[in-house]
């Protein structure tokens, strides 16, 4: 019998990344998860009860609150991860974690959400918008360029790539040079109920950083002066409350429970931003409840233009405002829109891993 563990970049927060990760220990409850940091709080109590092993990291000071500043020894804590009693490694990556040294014999498989986006497809804004003093700022390039050759001699390790979308797997083919199987996100669709009740409010659920384009959602709102309620919480809370007008709620962050209410009785969820998947337009679907999404990203792959939601192909506020005048809610069937999320349940997910696994040499 195998001896399997799971690996995840760090463990302070809880989105799809997070998600993938539960539904992966579900498929294999006794593995343990290596992680460079863990913060039990901030991730939900969603792995309370696992075996989680974290990296020197863990123990540097103020590493909860000051993680990115630990951003060049990194690599090095990937790599002094001791994994080296396992015969399958699973890792759930989308920065640094693929690069873990392994046995030769051991597999490693890894899940990939993304290439880690502040090295390559967003390393010069990353560079921009990253509130640190000048002289890191100055100093930023350099590692990140250091980072980067490391993160793609890292790649290599890895025996085989899953990508979550066709469109990370075209990026793991340009900065990779390596071939992927594309495996969708689980997505916990039994936890998502449509209703008949709709109320007057458009929904965005997202974490408040700056390449979530949430800022798109309030200006353009500010503008119709329709009702528009914020889920979510991140770095970017407070600059976005400063410019929201009266019409804007920001409920902060909600439970799960909490979250199936509201996209139950929205309008439609906004999703304005470039997203390497998007398990929240999936949730909304499963809601019975269309998406106004930015036609870019994964969101290309999971809505259908006028059947379950409708794009805007300009990322500005004058673009999203003017696809919220032309939406018209009642014309979608939420019974078809839960079907379109089908194809993205966790028991598909089991089983294309399953198979997938099954056909490894």
């Amino acid at each position: 019998m195998k001896k399997v563990a799971l690996a995840h970049d760090h463990l302070n927060q809880f989105g799809g990344a997070e998600q993938v990760l539960s539904a992966l220990h579900q498929l294999y409850p006794q593995a343990p998860i290596y992680t460079l940091l863990y913060n039990e709080v901030l991730t939900g109590d969603a792995f309370k009860n696992c075996d989680i092993r974290t990296s020197f990291i863990q123990k540097l000071p103020a590493s909860q609150k000051l993680f990115k500043w630990y951003l060049s020894l990194m690599p090095a804590a990937v790599e002094n991860l001791d994994l080296s009693d396992y015969d399958l490694v699973i890792s759930s990556c989308s920065a640094l974690i693929k690069g873990l040294v392994l046995k030769p014999d051991t597999k490693h498989i890894c899940y990939c959400h993304s290439p880690t986006r502040y090295l390559w497809s967003d390393t010069h804004q990353y560079a921009e918008e990253l509130e640190q003093p000048w002289f890191v700022k100055k100093l930023l390039p350099m590692v990140l360029t250091k980072l980067r050759l490391w993160d793609q001699i890292a790649a290599q390790r890895v025996d085989y790539f899953i990508a979550n979308s066709k469109y990370v797997a075209r990026r793991i083919a340009k900065y990779y040079r390596r071939p992927s199987t594309i495996i969708y996100p689980p997505v916990p669709l039994d936890n998502f109920k449509a209703t008949d009740e709709i109320d007057d409010y458009y929904l965005v659920v997202s974490r408040l950083r700056p390449y979530k384009r949430v800022d798109l959602a309030i200006k353009a709102f500010n503008k119709l002066g329709m009702p528009l309620k914020i889920i979510g919480v991140g770095e970017q809370y407070t600059e976005l409350k400063k410019i929201a007008k009266d019409n804007i709620e920001f409920v902060g962050q909600a439970s799960e429970q909490e979250k199936a209410h509201y996209l139950a009785r929205c309008r439609a969820l906004i999703f304005p931003q470039e997203e390497d998947f998007g398990i929240t337009a999936v949730e909304a679907l499963a809601s019975g409840r269309p998406v106004i999404a930015y036609a870019k990203g994964g969101a290309m792959e999971i809505i259908a233009d006028g059947i379950s939601g409708k794009f805007f192909t300009e990322q500005s506020w004058e673009a999203l405002a003017d696809a919220v005048i032309r939406f018209d809610y009642k014309s979608f069937d939420g019974s078809k829109l839960r079907q379109a999320a089908e194809k993205f349940s966790s028991q598909r997910f089991g089983d294309e891993l399953s198979d997938f696994m099954s056909k490894l040499k």
